[in-house]
């Protein structure tokens, strides 16, 4: 069994969402984490969802980082363990330094809520390894700041290091909804335990939803996890 903690922050509204995936359909052991606690010593994976933490005051996730939750989770990725943000939960891994770069307001200045094609980068990751490498899949977005920004060291490191884990594109082109730079959807940190992407996977597990493309994902993690996980 894999054991996931989920964090709420007074603004959340994605945590339930992920802990259906996790718990319901995976059916394995998840915690809801208080954005007050910093015990999460009983954790494998600690999931940062999506939604406006504490309102999304001064910018996205500035006031999240400095949370006791998001500070002991500083510490689970500094140890190796898994580590995913969505949404809202990118924005925070930024504010929090987990992962380089920021999310910035979309090219048109508009809240985006859609269904976009992502293009696999990478498939020697926990999160990724359930993926054919260079496959399409489909996930939903809903962001006004999901316009991944980075100056041009940072990109190039990037694309050097192979920590570019999805971009917004098609089988054929890329398809860029919000302006992001190298159409950066979701990246990695250098070790690849980190992981934040704009779109949303656990909006696409549930086939009652009409898509699974995002299940892999988390089937992925359950996979990697392998003996490591803590019993």
């Amino acid at each position: 069994m894999v054991k996931f903690g989920v964090i709420v922050f007074p603004g959340s509204n994605c945590d339930r969402d992920v802990a259906y995936v996790t718990q319901s359909l995976l059916q394995q052991p998840t915690r809801m984490i208080w954005h007050e606690e910093s015990d999460v010593a009983d954790l494998d994976v600690i999931i940062v969802p999506g939604g406006f933490s504490y309102g999304d005051y001064l910018r996205c996730g500035a006031i999240a980082r400095f949370s006791p939750a998001m500070q002991a989770t500083i510490k689970h990725a500094e140890q190796g363990k898994l580590v995913l943000g969505i949404c809202n939960g990118f924005q925070v891994l930024t504010e929090a330094g987990l992962l380089p770069g920021a999310l910035v307001r979309n090219r048109d200045l508009h809240f985006i809520c859609d269904r976009v094609p992502l293009r696999v980068e990478r498939t020697d990751l926990p999160w990724t390894q359930n993926y054919q490498n260079g496959e399409v899949v489909t996930l939903p977005i809903a962001h006004g700041e999901g316009n991944y920004y980075a100056d041009v060291d940072t990109l190039a490191d990037l694309e050097a290091n192979g920590q570019i884990v999805f971009r917004y594109a098609t089988d054929a082109q890329f398809n860029n909804p919000n302006g992001s730079l190298n159409n950066i959807a979701g990246i990695c940190n250098r070790k690849g335990n980190v992981l934040g992407m704009m779109p949303h996977p656990e909006r696409a597990s549930d086939p009652m939803l009409g898509g699974t493309d995002g299940l892999p994902l988390f089937e992925g993690i359950l996979a990697a996890m392998g003996d490591r996980a803590i019993a």
